[in-house]
């Protein structure tokens, strides 16, 4: 915090700084002078009729009294990572968005217009990565026809906790009464200690092909899935599926996962563990194997996306040498209650939607 020549702490932001990084002290007790303090850091998304709202790296959007401030600064943009891959919000955005293909596309200015038949919420929502080109009630309604033509839900993609991430038109989407669904996160981390994680002999079990057969479809968690569905799964730059075979022929795969392989990135998904074989290192002999062959493709950073409440695949990412780089969220228009889109992703351990 900062402080004054006689030592005081000061408010040394203002309306101007919104859109910035900021951190604040504020009393949490109103009458109390001293000793109940509580911080906060993220961005000023708003200020207004003397309420701030600053929104947290996680999406988080806390709002404060002005009268409460004792002190606030602009603070720099999140140091760089010490450890693992150096990246943009920007180009984790795209490469994310190359590894799970719509099957219909549409540019609005910066913004791609994404649909799926309901096919998991990324593959059915806007990437705004840039400016749409109009104001943005005029953008958010085109957004709305243009998915309600296809009989689908509107949702917005956006990200926080990162250099150029969307915390304001988050804010802005909340404001006109979008809800956010889900939240989850995007890890990244070194490729090569992935490959590492189990022995050659574990490795040499695991089958790897380029498309998904009828024996990965059988361990794949997601019911019936469809013509699209199987289209979302084969599209990307360089895709590969990974097959543990079962205990017995016939028998569904012990485990599964998938790669798409673009550039330096290798991106995992749809790592899955038969429950009765879970804890004996089988989700890592399958990210090995396809660490292994996106290495001979030359890549060399790995990301994955893992929904914040999953505990136990946070964990396992963590051991590998994952961390979270940003958090995504999915907004969905405002409208009558209703079943919302199925979550995609594995359960052990289960990805984000």
């Amino acid at each position: 915090m900062e402080f004054s020549a006689a030592g005081r702490l000061e408010v040394r932001i203002s309306v101007a700084d919104v859109g910035k990084r900021v951190s604040v002290r504020r009393l949490t007790e109103s009458g109390v002078t001293e000793g109940k303090f509580t911080d906060t850091v993220g961005v000023l998304t708003s200020w207004d009729d003397a309420v701030l709202v600053i929104t947290r790296k996680s999406g988080e959007s806390v709002r404060i009294d002005e009268s409460s401030l004792v002190a606030g600064k602009v603070v720099p943009p999140a140091p760089a990572r010490r450890r693992g891959p150096a990246a943009s919000y920007e180009e984790l955005a795209r490469v994310g968005a190359r590894a799970w293909l719509p099957v219909e596309s549409e540019r609005l200015g910066g913004w791609e217009l994404r649909a799926a038949s309901g096919f998991t919420r990324r593959a059915n929502s806007v990437l705004p990565l840039g400016d749409p080109g109009l104001p943005l009630d005029e953008a958010l309604d085109v957004v709305r026809r243009w998915y309600a033509e296809r009989g689908l839900p509107a949702y917005v993609q956006t990200a926080t906790g990162a250099e150029g991430t969307q915390e304001l038109l988050g804010a802005e989407l909340e404001r006109r009464g979008w809800v956010r669904e889900v939240t989850a996160e995007l890890w990244i981390g070194a490729l090569a200690p992935v490959a590492d994680i189990a022995g050659p002999a574990a490795v040499r079990d695991v089958l790897l092909a380029r498309e998904a057969d009828e024996a990965w479809l059988a361990r794949y968690q997601r019911k019936g899935v469809s013509e699209v569905a199987l289209k979302v799964l084969g599209k990307g730059p360089s895709v590969w599926f990974a097959t543990v075979p079962g205990a017995a022929p016939g028998d569904a795969p012990a485990a599964i996962g998938r790669c798409v392989v673009d550039g330096r990135w290798a991106g995992f998904a749809a790592v899955e563990v038969d429950p009765a074989r879970r804890r004996r290192g089988l989700a890592r002999t399958v990210m090995a194997a396809l660490a292994g062959r996106a290495l001979e493709e030359g890549a060399s950073a790995a990301w994955l996306q893992v929904e914040q409440e999953n505990t136990g695949a946070r964990a396992l990412y963590a051991g590998m040498g994952f961390a979270a780089h940003h958090a995504y969220h999915h907004y969905r228009e405002p409208q009558e209650p209703q079943e919302p889109l199925e979550p995609q992703g594995p359960r052990e351990p289960r990805e984000a939607s």
